[in-house]
């Protein structure tokens, strides 16, 4: 007698990976049972320089099949997601003292828009920073340079809107359920479960299990599934810091640093500068990860050696880390750790299939959902083809996915909403944001205000639709609106989501 599952798939990890393969996976026709230990995107999936783009540094690692895939790709996510992925002018300043030479930047400039095909977005070009005020914050001597476009990505919203397309298709989305144990027999496996909410128990049954913990793969395969992976994982800490802003205008600037690595300093939240990233290597503990004093330090030296204005410890709002988890090579230096993802396949003695990703980020994960699926299609017979790369995510499918126009019609359509309300809805939900205002006559009709523009009915809709759970959920991940609120703000908001039973 054929043993009858719950599932023909289950997938480990809510991050970018996971719920991009369960997308995939069940707009395909598989039945598809996603969990994660804490909130979908918690950890390093939220905790990216949230950009959409090719890696021009991997050049000169001669990583050029990742790079050509990567630029691909990005094209394909604008046009998915044009709500929360939008192109991004990058400036490097240039100087003679600059580490890397013009011609080399030229070169590698030239590879990238060869790399890139036929894209959407313009070339790269040698530029005067004085033509369009590129060169008003920056230091005197800075007067040429390069400029070259890539995206810019809500790196959370874009796993919640993921999670939101797996769901339309019929998969199980189950954050804060961590994954405890599993047994292996020829067919399937059995799987325990816990909420870790009221600490449940339950079982299920699937054909295949697909391991995209990220930081946690290889302590998932070594101690819950005693399994000794062919690879490993090299685990690097990235910090980022948020200043208020350090000058007006749309671009991004990506500064070269003595050590060969490049910082961005990115337009964030119409009001702030996103700085960073650091690369250290990380073996701490996964589920407290901060950044540290010499990292500050880091980041603001950099910073002050191209800008006028400079920057201290005492300018951040914000700061966050997140560890990636990147395939183990034979460099120690992180910088030089491949970007790359490598899929293994487990499956000895006729018994059911498990499949790990190792390494990976963020602008491939559509791509690497694809091949994940391609190698369990001879498991999975039943598989539908590829469908992704021509659908939009939810909230996306507005006409010509031209953002600027569908904030005029929302404006039109909800002429008692605040502009600054319906640039935030355009830019967080797309045509989602119908579920939080449609039927509503005015602004009282959003029910209670908990500050910041943040009132009951989109509050609603995120515990309901979104799997918000806490204060948290909703004010980092969901939106960024953690940046503005008050403590008294927070204690509002949270006492009225531990009253109602979403």
């Amino acid at each position: 007698m054929t043993q009858q599952v719950d599932y023909d798939l289950l997938i480990i990890g809510g991050g970018i990976n996971g719920v991009g393969i369960a997308a995939d996976a069940a707009g395909r026709g598989l039945s598809v049972l996603l969990c994660e230990q804490h909130d979908l995107a918690s950890s390093t999936s939220s905790s990216s320089s949230k950009l959409i783009h090719g890696g021009l540094r991997y050049l000169e690692h001669f990583e050029f099949r990742l790079v050509r895939e990567a630029l691909r790709e990005r094209d394909i996510l604008l046009a998915k997601a044009p709500h929360i992925i939008t192109p991004l002018e990058f400036i490097m300043p240039y100087s003679p003292t600059t580490l890397r030479p013009a011609w080399l930047i030229r070169l590698g400039l030239f590879i990238y828009d060869r790399l890139a095909g036929n894209s959407r977005l313009a070339r790269s070009k040698a530029i005067n920073l004085h033509d369009n005020n590129y060169a008003k914050p920056l230091k005197s001597k800075f007067n040429k340079g390069f400029s070259y476009m890539d995206g810019w990505v809500d790196d959370a919203r874009l796993v919640i809107l993921n999670a939101l397309a797996a769901r339309e298709h019929g998969a199980n989305i189950m954050p804060r359920t961590r994954f405890c144990s599993a047994q292996r027999h020829a067919k399937y496996w059995q799987v325990q479960l816990q909420n870790t909410i009221n600490q449940q128990l339950f079982t299920v049954t699937t054909q295949c299990i697909i391991n995209a913990a990220g930081p946690w793969v290889e302590s998932i395969l070594a101690n819950t599934l005693n399994v000794h992976p062919q690879h490993s994982l090299t685990l690097v800490k990235g910090s980022h810091i948020v200043v208020p802003k350090l000058y007006d205008g749309d671009h991004a600037y990506i500064l070269q640093h003595h050590d060969k690595r490049v910082i961005f300093v990115i337009p964030f939240q119409q009001q702030f500068s996103l700085i960073g990233t650091t690369d250290l290597p990380y073996n701490d503990d996964l589920n407290n990860v901060s950044i540290s004093e010499p990292e500050i330090d880091y980041l603001c030296s950099i910073v002050n050696a191209y800008f006028q204005q400079s920057i201290s410890k005492q300018d951040i709002s914000w700061a966050y880390s997140g560890v990636r988890p990147l395939q183990a090579g034979e460099s120690t230096d992180p910088t030089k750790i491949s970007r790359d993802y490598t899929l293994e396949l487990n499956h000895a003695d006729d018994q059911a299939p498990l499949l790990s990703l190792f390494g990976g980020k963020i602008t491939t994960y559509r791509k690497l959902a694809e091949r994940a699926l391609s190698v369990l299609q001879p498991f999975l017979p039943s598989m539908q083809p590829p469908w992704t790369a021509n659908q939009t995510l939810p909230g996306g499918d507005f006409a010509q996915g031209d953002l600027q126009r569908f904030k005029q019609q929302l404006a039109q359509q909800y002429p008692w909403l605040p502009a600054q309300l319906v640039t935030r809805y355009a830019e967080t939900y797309g045509n989602l944001a119908s579920q939080i205002i449609n039927n509503k006559q005015s602004i009282n009709d959003l029910g209670q205000h908990f500050g910041q523009q943040l009132y009951q009915a989109e509050v609603d809709y995120l515990c309901k639709y979104e799997w918000a759970y806490t204060a948290a959920d909703i004010l980092w991940r969901r939106t960024k609106l953690g940046l503005w609120f008050s403590s008294t703000e927070l204690s509002k908001l949270t006492d009225y989501i531990d009253s109602k039973a979403f």
